[in-house]
């Protein structure tokens, strides 16, 4: 009920795991898995979201804009992150809405990485999606080193991201899982 470990529970009780495992099974009781034991220990204050209750239409859009892009843009394979790229800030900013206002994550627990074709400044460019992200308060720490594509020719793809491709990125499995149910409710209407 406390949440400890069979290592913890055992040194608490100056005993062996192996004692505390046979309680364990003679008992039934059932542990956590590995996964479950870690998302506690990296998460001690609970889920670091919290899904919004649904009761006014702006929130109902939101939910279904979020979930949509997610399901459209977003990186399906991961197991572990809600993580969604794009070329376009307006819809990098209405992800991030979803994400703080109808996922309750908080703004600074959200991570940002770029790409850019090696003509790009690097420093232009950073400065380019800061500006574009000010009013969600998001700081240039949020951001992992720019990784850098080197360029080779000038075509539609090139115009359309001329200030590279900003991913933005959230790592939970829980929200992952959430996510990627309700995009399979939505899949089977």
């Amino acid at each position: 009920t406390k949440g400890m470990s069979v290592a913890d529970i055992g040194k608490m009780q100056k005993c062996s795991e192996h004692k505390i495992n046979y309680w364990i099974r003679k008992y039934d009781i059932r542990k956590r898995t590995i996964a479950e034991a870690m998302y506690a220990k990296n998460n001690p204050d609970g889920d670091p979201f919290q899904i919004k209750s649904i009761h006014t239409l702006h929130d109902a859009k939101l939910l279904g804009i979020g979930i949509g892009l997610f399901w459209g843009e977003g990186t399906k394979k991961s197991k572990n992150s809600v993580r969604l790229g794009n070329t376009d800030p307006g819809l990098i900013r209405s992800y991030l809405k979803f994400l703080i206002e109808i996922c309750g994550i908080e703004q600074k627990k959200l991570k940002f990485s770029l790409q850019i074709f090696s003509d790009m400044p690097k420093n232009d460019t950073l400065q380019f999606w800061l500006n574009n992200l000010k009013k969600f308060g998001i700081l240039k720490k949020q951001f992992s080193k720019i990784t850098v594509t080197r360029a080779r020719s000038i075509g539609t793809y090139r115009e359309k991201t001329k200030h590279g491709v900003l991913a933005v990125y959230f790592h939970n499995t829980k929200l992952k899982k959430l996510i990627d149910t309700m995009i399979a409710d939505v899949a089977q209407w």
